[in-house]
C-alpha cells in the first residue's frame, strides 16, 4: 500500500478525534439525560451523582480506545492545547483538532436530544435550565449558590488536575500503565474528578464538550443555553478556565515532575540495536 499523504493522515486524525468525542458525549449527556430528566418522572430512579460521574469516566475509555492508534485520542481541546505548548504537538494541529471535537460533541449531542425528546418535553416543558444541564454546564449544576467567577475557578483547577494526571500516566519516562490499560486509568481519573470536583461548576474540564453540547441545546428549544441561571452570559466559562487549566496543570507537571525523571538508561549487558 502507498503511504499515506500528510493530508490523509490529518484527515484520519480529525475523523478519529470526532468519533472518539462523539462516544464520550453519546455517553456522558447520555447519562445525564436519563438520571436528570428520567429521574424527574420517576423520583430519582434511574441514577444518581455517582453513576453520571462512572458514565463520564467510562465514556472517556470507551472513547480513546477509539481514536487512539490514529490521532492520540485527546478529544479535549485543553490537552490539544496543552500538549503542543509542551510535547511538541503540531501548532497548525490545535484549531483542526478542536473543531473535529467539537463537531463529535455536537453531532452526539443532537442524537441524544432527539432520542430523549419525548422525556425532556415531559420533564420540561419549558426547556429551561432544569434540563439544560443534560447537555451542558452552569454554575453550581444550576442549584448551589456559586458565582460564575466560583465556576470559572473551578475549571482551572479542575482542568489542571486532568492534565497534569493525563501527562503523568502518559509519560512512558514515569511509571506508565501497562498493557494497553492508560485509557481505563484516564477514565478512572475522569471519574475521581467528577466525584470530588463535579459540584461548583458540573466539571466540563473540556471545552469541545461543553460548547458543542451547548449549541445543540440552543438550536432545539434551549434559548437561554448561553447564559446561566442567573441570566449572565456563561458560555465562555467552559470554554476559557478548561484552557488556562491545561496549560496550568501541563506546566505544573514539567516543573515538579517531568524535569526530575531519569532519561531512560539502556538494560545493562545489551547492547543497542537499530529496529529491523
Amino acid at each position: 500500500m502507498p503511504e499515506p499523504t500528510s493530508k490523509s493522515r490529518l484527515i484520519g486524525e480529525l475523523s478519529a478525534e470526532f468519533a472518539g468525542t462523539m462516544i464520550l458525549i453519546l455517553i456522558g449527556c447520555g447519562v445525564v439525560a436519563q438520571v436528570v430528566a428520567g429521574g424527574a418522572l420517576t423520583d430519582g430512579a434511574l441514577g444518581d451523582h455517582d453513576s453520571i460521574a462512572w458514565a463520564w469516566g467510562l465514556g472517556v475509555v470507551l472513547g480513546v480506545y477509539v481514536a487512539a492508534r490514529i490521532s492520540g485520542a485527546h478529544i479535549n481541546p485543553a490537552v490539544t492545547l496543552a500538549l503542543a505548548a509542551f510535547k511538541g504537538f503540531p501548532w497548525r494541529k490545535v484549531l483542526p483538532y478542536a473543531l473535529a471535537q467539537t463537531a463529535g460533541a455536537f453531532v452526539a449531542a443532537l442524537l441524544v436530544r432527539w432520542n430523549y425528546s419525548e422525556v425532556l418535553a415531559k420533564a420540561d416543558p419549558g426547556h429551561t435550565d432544569k434540563t439544560e444541564i443534560v447537555f451542558s454546564t452552569l454554575p453550581g449544576n444550576g442549584g448551589l449558590p456559586i458565582s460564575q467567577f466560583g465556576a470559572f475557578r473551578d475549571q482551572i483547577i479542575g482542568t489542571a488536575l486532568l492534565v497534569l494526571l493525563v501527562f503523568a500516566v502518559t509519560d512512558l519516562l514515569n511509571t506508565p500503565p501497562g498493557a494497553n490499560l492508560a485509557p481505563f486509568i484516564i477514565g478512572l481519573i475522569v471519574v475521581a474528578i467528577g466525584m470530588a470536583w463535579g459540584t461548583n461548576a458540573g466539571y466540563a474540564i473540556n471545552p469541545a464538550r461543553d460548547l458543542g453540547p451547548r449549541l445543540a441545546a440552543f438550536l432545539t428549544g434551549y434559548g437561554g443555553a448561553w447564559r446561566d441561571q442567573y441570566g449572565d452570559l456563561y458560555f465562555w466559562v467552559p470554554i476559557a478556565g478548561p484552557l488556562i487549566g491545561g496549560l496550568v496543570g501541563a506546566l505544573l507537571y514539567r516543573l515538579l515532575i517531568s524535569r526530575f525523571l531519569p532519561v531512560a538508561e539502556q538494560e545493562p549487558g545489551r547492547v543497542p540495536a537499530p529496529d529491523k
